[in-house]
């Protein structure tokens, strides 16, 4: 009887285990659509708009509009999935909000389910897979334009040429991926969630309790760290450790209880306006800035200086999606053996190199067509270089200092503040491509600040200390 109970047990959490890489591997796919989508629409969009006698401007108004929807359901979004666990029904929801050509902010939901089921310490290599995944979209999507820019035919009342052919295209896609998501994906319940071990984020000093009424009185209240076992966050952030950490087995005798109202407690006040989270929001604004400010900037760039279509700009977006989707790993396997904030340090200051060197070299090109383009590589390849450490150690950083049981929502606010700066961006570089001194020079001072404010809270950009308390261990040994 024992033995057909473990085996049992061991082929659930097998079935378990296989659900989850499904669901990881779905997630993936969604990453990799929304960059194949950035990278067929962008190469085409600046040549449409001259096709309509836009001035420049509207290029950054095109772009921004990209990110309007997911600014405003990307928290919404998260508080439904932290409320419900049903982030499925969210990701199909928004997979049509995609099809009809609005958008949504389901990566909020993402990111939460991912918090929910990744240890801290296998967090950033997480992450920097799911975001490389979008980088092998932009990798391949400029593939999808070398057929696209061919198309040249009418579908009922519909022309479809090398402009509009995108937008059919990626609607097809959209809806393979809907099918794959409805067959694929698995909410977990709570009961399994623990079985896949996950790590639940510790109380901090402060924070409003949610235990049961305490044996002793107020007056004889215990030290925090009395009968507790303490792990140092900057040994568990830097160590990606080959098993998870499970949580308590439930005692056999208890039933089992209701998962709380994980907005119960919560207060907006003291969850974001905390150093570390505004120091880390703060990254994600300037940073996000300045890459959609250079994205909108580089195709007239190209065209005013070195001739390219939409061909040459897709081949340009391959080489740079080989050289980010290779950082990305890169940060994968460095998330192992350094801290995250000092990853994040190391992309801000490669950042600030590549601001400096487009000041120097881009704002007012000088030599001849060979030596123009090579300073022009050189400022796009530093500027790709520094963003997967910035990317994947924000996220992560961001993940380990807010809640986990709101994770959702706070995840849906730090996109939310990432889809101001993609809004912002655009429309400054947009107005701007006839002064880069000015434009650049701003996304410089933006970056100087954030490197100021990292250094001042580069001691409270950590993990909170994990504390298990003796109780916690008795209770599972009787």
């Amino acid at each position: 009887m024992l033995m057909r109970q473990q085996g049992k047990r061991s082929n659930k959490q097998m079935d378990i285990q296989q659900k989850k890489k499904l669901s990881f591997i779905t997630i993936g796919l969604i990453f990799l659509l929304s960059g194949i989508e950035y990278a067929v629409i962008l190469p085409t969009i600046w040549m449409y708009l001259q096709i309509l006698d836009a001035p420049p401007y509207f290029l950054g108004l095109g772009l921004s509009a990209f990110s309007l929807s997911g600014l405003l359901s990307g928290p919404l979004f998260g508080h439904w999935s932290d409320r419900t666990r049903k982030t499925k029904t969210i990701l199909l929801l928004s997979n049509v909000f995609e099809i009809i050509g609005i958008g949504a902010g389901a990566g909020s939901s993402i990111f939460g389910y991912l918090t929910r089921n990744t240890v801290s310490g296998d967090r950033a290599q997480v992450f920097a897979a799911v975001m490389a995944c979008r980088q092998a979209g932009l990798l391949i999507g400029p593939a999808f334009n070398i057929f696209l820019r061919l198309c040249d035919f009418k579908l009922g009342p519909f022309v479809v040429n090398k402009y509009t052919s995108p937008g059919l295209f990626m609607c097809g896609m959209w809806l393979l991926l809907q099918l794959a998501v409805a067959l694929l994906y698995w909410d977990l319940p709570p009961a399994e969630s623990s079985e896949l071990q996950t790590v639940v984020r510790p109380k901090q000093r402060g924070d409003e309790e949610e235990e049961e009424e305490p044996l002793m009185g107020a007056e004889e209240e215990p030290s925090d760290t009395y009968g507790a076992v303490i792990i140092d966050p900057e040994q568990s952030e830097t160590r990606c450790s080959p098993r998870r950490l499970s949580p308590p087995p439930p005692s056999p005798a208890s039933p089992k209880a209701e998962e709380p109202d994980p907005f119960e407690d919560f207060s907006a006040r003291k969850e974001f306006l905390r150093e570390e989270v505004i120091v880390l929001l703060t990254a994600q604004f300037i940073t996000l800035f300045n890459q959609t400010a250079l994205e909108t900037m580089v195709t007239p760039l190209t065209q005013r200086y070195f001739g390219f279509g939409e061909l040459g700009n897709s081949v340009m977006y391959s080489l740079c999606g080989v050289e980010v989707i290779l950082g990305f790993f890169f940060v994968r396997w460095l998330s192992c053996r350094v801290a995250d904030r000092m990853v994040l340090a190391v992309g801000l200051v490669i950042c600030a190199v590549a601001c400096v060197w487009c000041l120097l070299f881009l704002a007012k090109p000088r030599g001849g067509y060979s030596v123009e383009l090579s300073e022009f590589g050189i400022g796009v390849f530093l500027q790709l270089l520094g963003l997967p450490f910035v990317a994947v150690a924000q996220v992560t950083l961001f993940s380990k200092v807010t809640a986990e049981k709101t994770q959702g929502f706070s995840q849906g606010v730090r996109r939310s503040i990432g889809g101001v700066a993609t809004i912002l961006g655009p429309l400054w570089a947009g107005g701007l491509t006839g002064n880069l001194y000015l434009m650049l020079g701003m996304m410089m001072a933006l970056l100087l600040l954030v490197m100021v404010m990292v250094v001042l809270s580069y001691e409270r950009l950590v993990e909170p200390p994990v504390v298990h308390h003796a109780s916690d261990s008795t209770e599972s040994e009787g």
